[in-house]
């Protein structure tokens, strides 16, 4: 079954794998097994949620506020985006040449309120 990447580029499915997903911070976290479709493609995302993963999660995504909400045993957690680095991998996966194959692993991302 072939994938279309977000420039409309079709993408072969390789494998699939199952694995842990936590979402959120603290005592408010969330942890659901879900299934990742493996491709080879350059791309500015590590892995892409989609709406099978969101249900999991019994989630609820805001692209305008840029942020994911979802129940947990301590109460509702929540990922927020950044729009900074939001916008930088939109340009980037917007160029022809695309990111170059560098990758922003999800370790490496500032994950803190920067609200100004």
């Amino acid at each position: 079954m072939p994938i279309y990447r977000f420039n409309g580029v079709e993408s072969k499915m390789e494998d699939t794998i199952q694995l842990p997903m936590t979402m959120g911070q603290g005592p408010n976290t969330s942890t659901q097994m879900l299934n990742f479709i493996v491709i080879k493609a350059t791309s500015t995302y590590n892995a892409i949620l989609g709406r099978t993963g969101l249900h999991a999660l019994k989630a609820v995504a805001s692209s305008y506020h840029l942020k994911i909400k979802f129940p947990t045993r301590n109460g509702i957690g929540e990922e927020r985006g950044d729009q900074k680095m939001a916008r930088s991998c939109y340009v980037a996966a917007l160029r022809p040449d695309g990111i170059g194959g560098q990758v922003l692993p999800i370790e490496d991302m500032d994950t803190s309120d920067n609200e100004d």
